[in-house]
């Protein structure tokens, strides 16, 4: 049997068989009770995230929906400052879908959450009628632990800190939109899925007090990221075209396709509004992790109106808004 069948989601014979063949021993799940019962021997707050991911196509270059799902859901943890611990995964599968294609998925979910340090202990599978769905939904949650004396908000912001962020701009996005239609770069633009808690822990170890609020820039990307920290805090922020880290094919990509870097979707960096005082520090922290060699201040906290301004290249000054739609479908 090569295919998924409507029967592989009865919770029958067949359900049990992909179960135990398929997905059980890649995730290393010795019980499949309804819960997961798993201690937590740490003081702190829980946190606890959900999201679903729905990308098309699903294999991309750099990455594929099984490496996004679990790194996404363990980055939504890490910048609120939490240690993320457990997930759950569940899965939407739609008849006809290869098995071969499923078992690549299971890979390579299980060896991003290797990398990242996380377990997966439970889980769930379904199957729709063949043009129902679109080969596999993954729908993830995860469970943390805040350490005592991370506190982190936008409500902290204050006129005067900085804007940092941790790498380069735009990569998941152009590397699905290129995949999806065809396109090719030289270099090609690699997907930037990566977890990002190993270096944002290093940085809460050193700096925590003086980091007022962190975020991942997925969906509507950079310029949509810092709108709704200007909205939350009531605090203007602006932001130096030239200061923001992007790489050459990925920039031509945008001005090829007529995207607007700022607004595209990324997988693997993070903006964190931190203390000036600080800022050159934590910079030279980060570019010593292998996921913050691009990192850099792009821009500071200026007034309070909650505007967001980008100070062109050319020397003008636009606004940076909030997209009214989408400007790539599915890419998350």
């Amino acid at each position: 049997m090569d295919r998924i069948l409507l029967g592989h989601g009865s919770g029958g014979k067949l359900m049990h068989e992909l179960i135990k063949k398929y997905i059980a021993p890649v995730f290393e799940l010795h019980s499949l009770m309804d819960s997961a019962i798993v201690s937590i021997n740490h003081s702190g707050k829980l946190a606890i995230t959900t999201d679903s991911y729905t990308v098309s196509p699903i294999f991309f270059p750099g990455g594929d929906i099984g490496d996004l799902a679990i790194n996404g859901t363990v980055n939504d943890l890490a910048v609120v400052g939490a240690i993320p611990l457990y997930l759950t995964v569940g899965f939407i599968l739609e008849e006809g879908f290869p098995i071969s294609d499923f078992e690549r998925v299971l890979n390579s979910i299980s060896n991003a959450a290797k990398k990242a340090g996380v377990k997966i202990v439970a889980g769930d599978t379904k199957v729709v009628d063949k043009g129902k769905g679109d080969g596999i939904f993954i729908n993830t949650s995860g469970i943390g632990i805040v350490p005592e004396g991370i506190e982190l908000s936008p409500f902290k912001i204050e006129v005067g800190d900085k804007v940092i962020i941790s790498g380069s701009i735009g990569n998941h996005g152009i590397a699905v939109m290129t995949e999806r239609n065809g396109f090719v770069f030289d270099p090609p633009v690699l997907s930037d899925s990566r977890a990002l808690n190993g270096l944002i822990s290093e940085i809460l170890k050193e700096f925590a007090p003086y980091i007022k609020v962190m975020r991942d820039p997925t969906r509507g990307g950079v310029a949509t990221t810092l709108k709704e920290l200007a909205l939350e805090s009531s605090k203007d922020i602006l932001i130096y075209e030239n200061m923001i880290p992007l790489h050459d094919t990925v920039k031509g990509a945008c001005e090829l396709l007529g995207l607007d870097p700022l607004y595209v979707a990324n997988e693997g960096i993070f903006i964190a509004i931190v203390k000036s005082s600080v800022a050159d520090k934590i910079i030279e922290l980060m570019k010593s992790h292998s996921f913050g060699e691009e990192s850099a201040i792009i821009g500071e906290v200026t007034g309070e109106s909650g505007k967001v301004l980008l100070k062109t290249s050319i020397g003008g000054t636009r606004i940076v808004d909030m997209l009214p739609g989408e400007q790539l479908p599915r890419i998350c």
